[in-house]
């Protein structure tokens, strides 16, 4: 479970072999080179399998679900 305040931001960073954001609160947005996403509360996304960052539009939380290797 991640915490983050209206403006604040999870800089660039590498993806794990497979991963999904469940936002529970707020609003974020899923950065990367293949473009950007807005996630609103309620939505499942898949983490792209490649460079990606992410910033909370509102305050916000969210939860990562990971698997590696």
């Amino acid at each position: 479970v991640i915490a983050l305040t209206s403006g604040s931001a999870l800089d660039e960073h590498n993806a794990p072999p497979a991963a999904s954001l469940l936002v529970l609160r707020g609003t974020v947005r899923l950065t990367a080179a293949s473009g950007d996403t807005e996630l609103p509360a309620g939505t499942l996304h898949p983490i792209p399998q490649e460079r990606h960052g992410l910033l909370a539009l509102q305050d916000a939380v969210v939860l990562l679900t990971a698997v590696n290797d």
